[in-house]
């Protein structure tokens, strides 16, 4: 987790061959599954929001070309640390009257 906005979006380009500014959000976990960093570019210029659990681990797929594509819900869970592919959802709501 050394790395920063240049070294991450070189990462996005050559390991992952996309292009960092193409609006995708490109999520970084270190080694021991606590950490977590997202490189986003805005339109006029890179975002980097970097987030470490003081519990727990970051749930992460398994990437067979190194790269999963994940929905807007499913990268929300994964920064709050949920584990997106298997969510525990509760009870259902009680029937009111």
């Amino acid at each position: 987790m050394r790395k920063g906005i240049a070294g991450l979006s070189i990462l996005a380009q050559d390991v992952l061959r996309q292009k960092p500014a193409s609006g995708a959000v490109f999520a970084f976990r270190g080694r021991r599954g606590d950490r977590l960093k997202l490189l986003y570019w805005d339109g006029q210029g890179f975002c980097l929001y970097y987030k470490v659990l003081e519990r727990g681990r970051f749930p992460w797929p398994s990437a067979q070309d190194g790269a999963v594509r994940m929905t807007s819900a499913q990268l929300a869970m994964l920064w709050e640390g949920i584990d997106w592919r298997r969510p525990d959802w509760g009870a259902p709501p009680a029937r009111v009257g």
